[in-house]
């Protein structure tokens, strides 16, 4: 499974993002506003040529700084405010985040750089022969808000209509404020998305459009959480009883 997953800073008016960077373990990502073949370029005066640069290391990712005079801030949109800074000139900071935006400060404008790291590595304690560890079939982290999403999409069909239709974006966000009084048509829309290449539906994930498109995504997770019980009926009491961590929009 790829480890790390890079979603450049918009690149248009209308809020669309270029293509993504998916990396294996101990693969790297220059990035800058002038980085040559196979880096992040970011064309802004404000970022320096050779910004800095992402390396996968499994389920974690590290940050190195090359600007000579810019801090760049790495946040945690569920941590209530936590974040993390790297001070120019840092290299291989460690980011523990599942979800992060890079913060980069240019010419008076902040540009953010979107990584996701969706891969959990978890230790068998199960007795047996010494060897490598069984991999995951999904990781999934029931804290997190895109479990909530999934889970309020499977909804309908766990309280016993197995042929329901799926609830829209607007019934999701309706179902989920709650618990989460800034949830959004975006916000859903961003973890459906993410949720998609997380349980390895969507492997080439260029675009996030609505539509028809986004409907079939909807399908296939719902089909996929359901038949591995990914979601159970005992984990739609959270929906709206606590309030999901985190005052971050994701």
């Amino acid at each position: 499974m790829h480890s790390i997953i890079v979603v450049p800073p918009p690149t248009t008016e209308d809020g669309r993002r270029g293509t993504r960077f998916r990396l294996a373990p101990g693969e790297r990502l220059p990035f800058g506003r002038s980085t040559g073949p196979g880096g992040l370029e970011i064309p802004h005066e404000g970022v320096s040529r050779a910004a800095g640069e992402i390396t996968a290391h499994g389920a974690y990712w590290i940050l190195s700084n090359h600007s000579r005079s810019q801090t760049y801030v790495v946040e945690n949109p569920e941590g209530a405010g936590e974040h993390i800074k790297v001070s120019p000139g840092r290299l291989d900071a460690p980011i523990p985040f599942e979800f992060s935006r890079i913060v980069l400060p240019a010419a008076g404008e902040l540009l953010p750089v979107e990584v996701w790291a969706p891969r959990h590595d978890y230790l068998d304690t199960s007795p047996g022969p010494f060897g490598a560890t069984t991999a995951p079939a999904f990781s999934l982290d029931r804290t997190k808000r895109y479990f909530a999403v999934l889970a309020a999409l499977c909804e309908p069909r766990l309280r016993g209509v197995p042929h329901a239709p799926l609830p829209t974006v607007d019934q999701v966000v309706d179902r989920l404020r709650p618990g989460w009084p800034t949830v959004s048509r975006a916000t859903v829309q961003w973890n459906i998305d993410y949720l998609a290449v997380k349980l390895r539906l969507k492997p080439g994930p260029d675009t996030a459009d609505a539509g028809p498109r986004l409907n079939g995504k909807k399908e296939s997770l719902v089909s996929l959480a359901l038949r591995f019980d990914l979601v159970r009926e005992d984990d739609l009491g959270a929906l709206s009883a606590t309030r999901l961590p985190g005052p971050g929009e994701r």
